[in-house]
């Protein structure tokens, strides 16, 4: 596989960002959810509004992994009460890695995965943090592998299905 690069995500790249989040999540959860539910979700957590905010947000950054300049993946990472549940100044979430379906087993979310534990250890965070669903195997074992634990569960909603995400941490206090 070609060199996958990593770049820091900014307001300039905000379509790129949209294009990315709406199409691997669908690719990811279309089959576990309704047509209907999925638009909901797609049209609110990836609107340009929503984006933009976050991308305002001094507590949360985004990483894209390239491959001569074509968006394969990305990573969100959320520091302070910009986390979406614990908000502790000691921790950080990963809400958002994603992975296009041809580069999946590619070692791509393992870059991405490997920043956010550089920038955790670069902010000398205690844990590192996670919600995943509860039927996505996949990203449970890939996590695992990583050294997480289950610590608690959380609901998170796609449209109106209320989902059980399974929340994972990694002390990095070892």
């Amino acid at each position: 596989m070609e060199k996958v690069d990593l770049k820091k995500v900014t307001l300039v790249d905000l379509e790129q960002l949209r294009k990315i989040s709406r199409k691997t999540f669908y690719e990811t959860f279309s089959s576990g959810n309704t047509e209907e539910n999925m638009k909901i979700f797609l049209d609110e957590a990836f609107s340009q509004e929503k984006l933009t905010s976050e991308l305002h947000d001094t507590n949360s950054e985004f990483y894209f992994a390239t491959i001569d300049q074509m968006v394969i993946g990305y990573l969100k990472l959320n520091f302070g009460s910009s986390q979406t549940e614990l908000q502790d100044d000691k921790a950080i979430e990963i809400e958002r890695i994603y992975v296009i379906q041809e580069f999946l087993g590619k070692k791509v979310g393992q870059l991405l995965y490997n920043k956010a534990i550089e920038i955790a250890k670069d902010k000398k965070a205690d844990y590192i943090w996670l919600g995943v669903w509860e039927e996505n195997p996949r990203a449970i074992r890939f996590y695992t592998k990583n050294g997480f634990v289950e610590f608690d569960q959380h609901i998170f909603k796609v449209g109106d299905d209320e989902q059980t995400d399974i929340m994972m941490k990694l002390n990095l206090n070892k």
